[in-house]
């Protein structure tokens, strides 16, 4: 197939897109209409603090190093996923060309409706012979993993709350759902295990439909153009509402006087010329309402509560949620929830990638998200769609990482019910005081943390310089948060930290604090026997008191919170007794409690 058509005239920015392309062992795309999800897996090599302790029996405890820490190299797993406009596809392909070294991979999964149109063009690019997998199956096998390896990956919209996102904890056991695809056309699919589904339903009213009837009535030729037109209009103008045929509510049939009586009805009756942001809106509202309406008669019949949509039609823009969940709503009286994925845009890339890869087991470990290299969220702006994100002249692209963790994750057998726990009090995305404040504390610890993170390394001539880049990529990242505070699901001091470390080990910076510690916990452990002495001398009453005001103490030194820092640095002798005496009188009476 001919580029004549594509972008070729643009530079792809090496460092934050395709990474580690180097070390890929395997390939899967997804070409859809429009969009292109490349995914790959590669290996990374990192630095890894590891913890060495020594055989002390017979020796001078005072005198000997109790244990020490050093940074050894270690090679994990990656998954990289990245979408991008099917404009650039040639480009791309000529990028993953000129810098893949080695692969042992001779195929490349396949599926999308432009897996075949693009076939030839990705054997001559690549090398690789394009072995194409059955659309459906891939987007289920991507859904259900994305379900359960990515903690908030599926959210409720809610108009106008605040925040508009409200995130759902992992779920230990994700089935049955309902998937609805919106396509071209829309599929209903039943899933009922990891490998068993059935598609139940569908519609040929779908995203063509609002595409093609939005072309003709508004001439507008680009999908994401047509969204932005509807996100300006006003539907009343054009739809005939239960109050203009009853002059109100139908009370009887339940009927408030602002729902749809009839879509577009008053463009027969009203002799006057309608806005192209007024149709579009009208049309956004009739495709929605009719795939939530079906969608909800589907779940009943099922019993199924659990309603996940899909699609590029989503393509996470709110008007278009928020119809669907309003439809939803209203025909199952409540009863159903509409439910949106972050990732969905990467389910066919991801399910392709899982076929290709089973020899693996791919499903035998647990992933997590890398949000160093993971694009978030975007905002609901009108003007701001979450896949369109210009870091290199025109070209737009989105991204998701994925690294393959240790060991694979359990629930924690102690808990009395594993899906309602939230291990984390405080949800910053709902609390816009703690937002801030705690936003704030990670930007003034920045500078500290990057010092940190050089001294920790001392013998590296680059550590500065690394330290540098991570400074600026985790401050980017709050900066984001500051903005899009749901970019990442649930936004959470947990969250915070996992994202400053994601970005420490992206520039090899595996504890910064490693040296601090060593030496902290060597004095802390050779004061043990005698704490542990004057414990046992205590009684019973005095004893839990020690306990939980020495806990107490300890915190503050864990939390690292500003008043304690600045306490150290201007009297460096201050240690866990000082910090005993120094308890706040209302942390004492609690203990007490």
């Amino acid at each position: 197939m001919s580029g004549a058509n594509m972008d070729k005239s643009i530079t792809l920015p090496a460092d934050e897109i395709f990474r580690n392309l180097e070390n890929a062992k395997r390939f899967a795309i997804d070409i859809g209409g429009s969009l292109t999800k490349l995914a790959y897996y590669s290996t990374v090599q990192h630095k890894v603090a590891k913890v060495r302790s020594f055989d002390h029996t017979g020796k001078d405890a005072d005198q000997a190093l109790l244990y020490e820490i050093s940074e050894q190299e270690e090679i994990t797993a990656r998954l990289h996923f990245i979408k991008f406009e099917n404009t650039y596809i040639e480009t791309c392909l000529d990028f993953i060309k000129d810098h893949l070294v080695n692969t042992d991979t001779k195929v490349i999964k396949a599926t999308g409706g432009g897996a075949y149109k693009f076939k030839d063009l990705i054997e001559k690019k690549l090398g690789l012979k394009v072995d194409k997998e059955d659309e459906m199956t891939c987007l289920i096998k991507g859904c259900n993993f994305v379900l359960k390896n990515i903690p908030h990956e599926a959210f409720v919209y809610v108009k106008h709350a605040d925040p508009e996102f409200r995130f759902q904890t992992t779920h230990p056991n994700i089935f049955p759902y309902l998937l609805v695809n919106i396509g071209s056309g829309v599929s209903i699919v039943k899933v009922e295990t990891e490998d068993k589904f059935e598609r139940i339903g569908g519609s040929s009213i779908g995203g063509g439909t609002f595409w093609g009837l939005g072309a003709l009535l508004t001439k507008t030729k680009k999908f994401d153009e047509l969204l932005q037109l509807a996100a300006k209009g006003q539907h009343t103008n054009v739809d005939m509402l239960v109050k203009d045929i009853y002059g109100g509510g139908y009370q009887i049939l339940g009927l408030t006087g602002n729902l749809i009586a009839s879509s577009f009805g008053k463009s027969s009756t009203v002799d006057k010329e309608f806005s192209k942001e007024d149709m579009a809106k009208s049309l956004l509202h009739m495709i929605s309402n009719d795939i939530g309406q079906l969608a909800c008669l589907y779940a009943k019949q099922h019993n199924l509560s659990q309603v996940y949509f899909g699609g590029f039609f989503i393509r996470g823009h709110p008007v278009t949620m928020h119809t669907i969940t309003y439809s939803i709503n209203f025909f199952s009286k409540g009863e159903v929830q509409a439910l949106f994925l972050r990732h969905e845009g990467y389910l066919g890339a991801i399910g392709a990638f899982l076929k290709g890869a089973e020899e693996d087991n791919p499903n035998l470990y647990s992933w997590g998200e890398n949000y160093a290299g993971s694009s978030g969220l975007m905002s609901t702006s009108p003007d701001v769609f979450p896949m369109q994100r210009s870091r290199s002249g025109t070209f737009s692209f989105d991204m998701l990482e994925m690294d393959r963790l240790e060991r694979q994750l359990v629930n924690l057998p102690l808990l009395f019910d594993p899906s309602s726990y939230v291990p984390d009090t405080v949800d910053l995305t709902e609390d816009a005081m703690a937002r801030e404040y705690w936003l704030t504390c990670f930007e003034d610890a920045l500078e500290g943390v990057a010092k940190r993170a050089v001294a920790s390394q001392p013998d590296a001539k680059d550590a500065a310089d690394r330290a540098g880049k991570f400074q600026q990529k985790y401050w980017n990242k709050l900066q984001t948060l500051r903005h899009q505070p749901f970019a990442y699901g649930s936004l959470t001091v947990r969250s915070l930290l996992d994202t400053r470390e994601h970005c420490l080990n992206e520039f090899n910076f595996p504890d910064p604090y490693s040296k601090v510690k060593q030496k902290e916990n060597d004095i802390a452990l050779k004061c043990y026997q005698k704490v542990i002495r004057s414990l046992d001398a205590l009684g019973w009453e005095e004893k839990q008191f020690a306990l939980v005001k020495g806990l107490l103490a300890g915190n503050v030194f864990d939390w690292g919170a500003k008043a304690v820092s600045e306490v150290l640095q201007t009297d460096p002798e201050f240690g866990f007794e000082e910090a005993k005496k120094k308890l706040q009188g209302e942390f004492v009476v609690w203990a007490r409690i």
